[in-house]
């Protein structure tokens, strides 16, 4: 199970500013940094490049989010990481980073660009690297399946330690349960009293239908207002490692 921790909030306008590195708090930096162990182990040994899938069972469960600080995380490592905003039907990575949506991925698998001039700073980490969505093209589906995704894919893997890819919800349509073809592996991310339980289920037999290798879950929007997580980051606080108060978290996207 890959666990991030985060905190419902009410007011919109703070998601941008509290939900994305580097304005974390120490809460949910931390359970980034234990979402990024976990992702590591997972492929321990293998100094090959790594292509993981976030998807999500619906919209709005924090998947790009997820996707944005995850890709954060690894790159603070040292690696070299690529976020693919591949939701190209809403897109939302643009907006979390704000940058520029096209061209973007899109251009790329109609032949109108190459990949090397569609690659932007992410504006978090000189490692973390960023592929927007592009223009909202007609057929998604058909792109993602197609062989020129595949061979962008695997060229991109020569360049990167890990590609992250920011897919759709799988109840929605079908780009997520394509791509997991030729992936490593998908993370999935729930969100807490939001998830819709047979979506959920019906999302992982789709994948598991399609072989696809699922990592794990981001258990995403956690309340941490309890004695529990009070008295644990008061502690590191108290220690130094965080000016920030413990019972600081924040929420997902509600965008994804």
């Amino acid at each position: 199970m890959l666990l991030n921790y985060n905190k419902k909030k009410s007011n919109a306008s703070s998601v941008s500013r509290n939900t994305l590195a580097p304005n974390l708090s120490f809460a949910a930096s931390e359970a980034y940094k234990r979402l990024r162990t976990n992702l590591t182990f997972s492929f321990a040994g293998d100094e090959q490049t790594r292509v993981i899938g976030i998807t999500s069972s619906l919209r709005g469960e924090g998947k790009s989010t997820t996707s944005v600080n995850l890709a954060n995380s690894l790159a603070e490592t040292g690696k070299f990481t690529l976020l693919i905003d591949a939701d190209m039907r809403l897109a939302n990575i643009h907006k979390l980073l704000n940058i520029q949506l096209k061209p973007g991925l899109s251009n790329i698998l109609v032949g109108a660009k190459d990949n090397e001039s569609l690659i932007r700073q992410s504006g978090i980490h000189p490692k973390f690297h960023v592929m927007t969505a592009g223009d909202i093209p007609p057929n998604p589906s058909e792109l993602l399946s197609s062989d020129r995704m595949k061979h962008l894919v695997k060229n991109l893997s020569a360049k990167y330690d890990y590609i992250i890819i920011d897919l759709p919800p799988i109840d929605a349509v079908a780009d997520a349960l394509i791509v997991s073809e030729y992936v490593d592996g998908m993370i999935i991310v729930v969100r807490e009293n939001y998830t819709d339980k047979r979506a959920l289920d019906n999302a992982i037999r789709q994948l598991q239908f399609h072989k696809a290798n699922i990592l794990g879950f981001v258990l995403n929007c956690v309340e941490a207002q309890n004695k529990y997580y009070r008295k644990k980051y008061s502690y590191y606080n108290k220690y130094g490692y965080t000016k920030r108060s413990g019972t600081e978290s924040d929420e997902a996207d509600a965008q994804d």
